[in-house]
């Protein structure tokens, strides 16, 4: 199996609990590499959705998966500051040089001025009666979302600005968009 290094480039498949892709994104390059999480950022995008309609996002992220929490972290780089828009979801996979998980509907958008909402509720309880999510998989999301919510109080590494900047500048000079000053 290859070594992951820093600069690396993946695509990103975020899957349903019945097994179909849902949307896929064609870049994310490798930031940092930590022992329970990747850090990885890419910038306008292409995003495929499922039925085949392709968009391209319109500013840079840093994304946030983890190898043992049941979220992911987006911090998109907008003009009037960072906006987080987080995913409950599997921990993510490395498999044939895509980054792969199950996204459980439920969002958590958090706004610059530090105010934040809980996104697809009704999409959740839609998905939970379709596609027959157990008791347990339904408390394992709940619980992630209480976790989720107190990791942005608590002010965790992800949800610093600071961080997310420095990436952003690791991720432009990486790509070539931004020269190297000391």
């Amino acid at each position: 199996m290859k070594k992951i290094c820093i600069g690396d480039l993946y695509e990103i498949q975020c899957y349903k609990h019945n097994g179909k892709i849902h949307r896929a994104w064609d870049e994310a390059v490798v930031l940092d590499i930590q022992k329970n999480y990747m850090v990885f950022g890419n910038n306008k995008t292409k995003v495929t959705e499922a039925d085949g309609i392709t968009w391209r996002t319109k500013e840079p992220a840093i994304m946030y998966f983890f190898k043992d929490r049941w979220y992911n972290i987006i911090a998109q780089m907008k003009k009037d500051g960072i906006y987080f828009y987080c995913n409950i979801a599997t921990p993510f996979i490395l498999e044939e040089g895509k980054i792969k998980y199950i996204d459980y509907d439920l969002d958590l958008r958090i706004f610059p001025k530090g105010d934040f909402k809980v996104l697809d509720k009704l999409e959740y309880e839609y998905h939970k009666k379709i596609m027959n999510y157990s008791k347990e998989l339904d408390i394992v999301i709940k619980n992630a979302l209480s976790e989720l919510i107190n990791a942005y109080k608590n002010n965790e590494i992800m949800f610093r600005n600071n961080i997310n900047l420095n990436y952003l500048n690791q991720y432009l000079i990486l790509k070539g968009e931004k020269n190297s000053k000391k």
